[in-house]
């Protein structure tokens, strides 16, 4: 058998901020990392080859160069069912080969962040074709993370998953893009639940100010905040919630990264 070609199917750091974590006794939202997030679920797995660079890079939940946003090749694409129109971006799973002696690599595990969308394919049959058709539970996996559970061969893998809190190296990041007063913030990098579910801005002359999702894990406000030190809200779908104050100088510049607080991961 010969290996298939699968797409993606969407398919300067200041210093440490000061900051402050909180977290609420609000009750998680659907896509939070749940108290039985040790429970195994099933699912199937592909896998996709680069066919050239540009297949490495970008992805539905906006991150651009993955490699470079520091999550390599340890990322994974999710099916309708499961990517919750981008919420579940940045969220962290874990998989493991089921049920085939012949293919899988036993005793191994791979932990994933979620960073693409697998797209339906409604001219196939959900047990066709179709692999991220509703309401399949799907992954598709770059093949160096493939080769990691399952022997390449083995195609559309059936796999057991499960949510995890995430662990990062280093603070959460925010790369500020836009022109005039309209803001896009880039938010990488996120540790425990992994996805962001509100983002609030604050200049230094300012209140607190809700910012829109954009797409994926793009969030964005129409606000004159040029010549102000910026601040952050996040809030993750576990309803915990770190906020960074003056994570940018107020000369800040559109196309800058800058760190602030990061969630602690139990």
């Amino acid at each position: 058998m010969q290996r298939f070609i699968l797409p993606l199917l969407f398919l300067t750091l200041s210093p440490p901020a000061i900051s402050h974590y909180s977290s609420s006794t609000s009750s998680p939202s659907s896509s939070s990392v749940s108290s039985d997030a040790s429970e195994w679920r099933p699912a199937r797995a592909t896998y996709y080859a680069a066919s050239n660079p540009r297949d490495a890079v970008g992805g539905a939940c906006g991150y651009g160069d993955l490699v470079k946003s520091g999550y390599g090749m340890a990322t994974v694409g999710l099916s309708e069912t499961l990517f919750e129109r981008g919420q579940i971006c940045g969220a962290c799973f874990e998989l493991r080969c089921v049920d085939d002696l012949r293919w899988c690599i036993p005793g191994t595990s791979i932990i994933l962040t979620a960073t693409n969308f697998c797209a339906p394919n409604y001219g196939f049959d959900p047990d066709g074709g179709g692999h991220c058709n509703p309401p399949n539970n799907h992954f598709v996996l770059p093949i160096e993370a493939f080769e990691k559970i399952a022997i390449w061969k083995a195609g559309n893998m059936p796999v057991q998953y499960r949510r995890i809190n995430c662990r990062k190296e280093g603070s959460m990041r925010f790369t500020v893009d836009g022109g005039g007063i309209f803001i896009s913030v880039l938010i990488t990098n996120v540790a425990g639940a992994g996805d962001v579910a509100a983002v609030k801005i604050k200049g230094s002359r300012t209140g607190w100010l809700p910012m829109g999702r954009n797409w994926g894990q793009n969030w964005h406000i129409n606000a004159d905040l040029k010549n102000q030190a910026l601040s952050f809200e996040v809030t993750s779908s576990d309803r915990s919630t770190v906020t960074s104050y003056n994570v940018s100088p107020k000369n800040w510049n559109y196309g800058q990264t800058f760190e602030g607080k990061q969630f602690e991961t139990p």
